[in-house]
């Protein structure tokens, strides 16, 4: 005879594949880019992903950057983050943004295609963007992480308590990974030096 606590069991085992067939299917948790699907521009659609993959016990882990011109430092940082929790999702400056923080000949490579490269990243669940007019921490509230990742320049003290205190579970601060940041890099292009090796700087790599 069947308990009602294996019947419970099973029920909740059935809203758990119900839940990931209806919202995603295996889309998300494959090894392929599937940039079509992972690009979600809507933030209420994200926070019903969001909903969707705690239904399913996953921890979610969000961060954000520019991701100009993809390097080995943002491939270590971002292989970080994911192992925070089970789901990484990764906002991205949009364009105008980015230019409006780092002047006219910035970014390097365009939105729609660091989107892409993004995705292609081991371990990046979905990406979207962040756009200029989108009040702040719009993207945080809209998904609430378990973990909120981020670089020692990001936020202050005062700011992380905020965040943790209102929005997410906790903050996780990791230090830069690249040796040489993007900028730098762009200098050196310009100027007709060898990137080889790098400078050493440790500089930002966003």
């Amino acid at each position: 005879m069947t308990s009602r606590f294996e019947n419970g069991r099973r029920a909740q085992g059935s809203v758990r594949e119900g839940a990931e067939d209806a919202m995603f299917g295996n889309y998300l948790f494959g090894d392929e880019s599937n940039f079509d699907l992972r690009f979600v521009p809507e933030y209420k659609r994200i926070t019903e992903i969001v909903d969707a993959l705690r239904v399913l016990g996953m921890r979610v882990v969000l961060t954000s950057g520019s991701f100009d011109i993809i390097h080995e430092g943002h491939s270590m940082y971002l292989e970080a983050a994911r192992k925070f929790g089970d789901f990484l999702i990764v906002g991205l400056d949009s364009d105008e943004k980015i230019r409006r923080r780092k002047g006219p000949n910035r970014p390097a490579v365009p939105e729609m295609e660091r989107l892409r490269m993004v995705t292609h990243q081991r371990g990046v669940g979905l990406v979207t963007l962040k756009q200029v007019d989108h009040p702040r921490w719009s993207l945080i509230e809209a998904v609430r992480p378990d973990v909120l990742v981020a670089t020692a320049d990001t936020y202050t003290a005062e700011e992380i308590a905020e965040l943790e205190d209102a929005y997410c579970g906790r903050v996780e601060v990791l230090d830069r990974m690249a040796t040489v940041s993007t900028s730098a890099r762009l200098r050196r292009i310009q100027l007709g030096l060898s990137d080889r090796g790098g400078d050493g700087s440790g500089r930002r790599e966003d």
